[in-house]
């Protein structure tokens, strides 16, 4: 099923009619990088997830967004479907995750964070590199953007099918204005201050050959939480969850098993 909230925001929805679990995708993705877990979990959980402002299927936003702005939004949309949330985040999707639960934590129920960071605004050269996209984007167009990007998402060693579905899910999902407004909200978010503001339990996963935010980014967050655990995938890029699914999916399987069971 496929629904669009007020806001112009194309949600896929998905599974039984229990609790809700919401997937929030990488600034260069869409909803489709979460069809292995839509797969896995849709027979125990409502899943959904977002195209995100300005990106794939949701209409482009009458102006800039703030990392407030996305937290928001994504508040709205647990709402709309009247119940409090897990909330699955990928990279860019983790850090507004995290946004969320410290802005609206009595809508996250817990919190699942795959390959993420606290944000390019704790360097100002991670800052830089990140508003500098916006532009690449510009130059290159959705498809050569995608083409020179999307294979740094995976291992070395990923199959070139894979390759091939994250190059095109990339070029299918990103334009402007909405690439540029993630990529400045990244620019100048730096969780680290607020980490400790999180009550929700939170699994955090990254894959050990991420070479794009990294273990170490994945460590500070899991050292700043008060009530996390933390798993490195083995022979995964960045895109962790869709490089190896059946792994992340049983990680996230028993993560929402014992937050739901507690």
């Amino acid at each position: 099923m496929t629904a669009y909230d007020p806001a112009g925001l194309y949600v896929e929805e998905a599974g039984v009619d229990g609790p809700l679990v919401l997937c929030l995708h990488g600034i260069g993705s869409s909803s489709a990088a979460f069809a292995p877990q839509f797969a896995a979990l849709a027979g125990s959980y409502r899943m959904l997830a977002w195209d995100a402002p300005g990106y794939a299927k949701s209409a482009d936003p009458t102006g800039p967004l703030t990392m407030d702005d996305y937290a928001d939004l994504a508040a709205d949309v647990i709402r709309a479907r009247g119940g409090d949330t897990h909330v699955l985040g990928v990279s860019w999707g983790g850090v507004i995750a995290l946004r969320l639960a410290t802005r609206h934590p009595g809508l996250v129920e817990s919190l699942m964070i795959v390959s993420s960071t606290p944000g390019s605004g704790t360097d100002p050269d991670k800052a830089t590199a990140m508003r500098a996209r916006a532009r690449e984007l510009a130059r290159l167009g959705p498809e050569a953007f995608a083409a020179a990007r999307g294979p740094r998402l995976l291992s070395d060693g990923a199959p070139a099918d894979l390759v091939a579905r994250v190059t095109a899910t990339m070029a299918a999902a990103v334009r402007l204005p909405g690439y540029g407004h993630a990529a400045e909200a990244m620019a100048a978010t730096d969780l680290r201050g607020e980490l400790q503001q999180v009550t929700a339990p939170t699994l955090v996963l990254c894959g050990d050959q991420d070479r794009i935010t990294g273990p170490d980014a994945s460590q500070v967050l899991a050292g700043g939480l008060h009530r996390t655990a933390y798993v490195i995938v083995k022979e995964a890029g960045h895109l962790a969850n869709q490089e190896q699914p059946e792994h992340v999916n049983a990680w996230l399987a028993s993560h929402l098993h014992i937050v739901t069971h507690r």
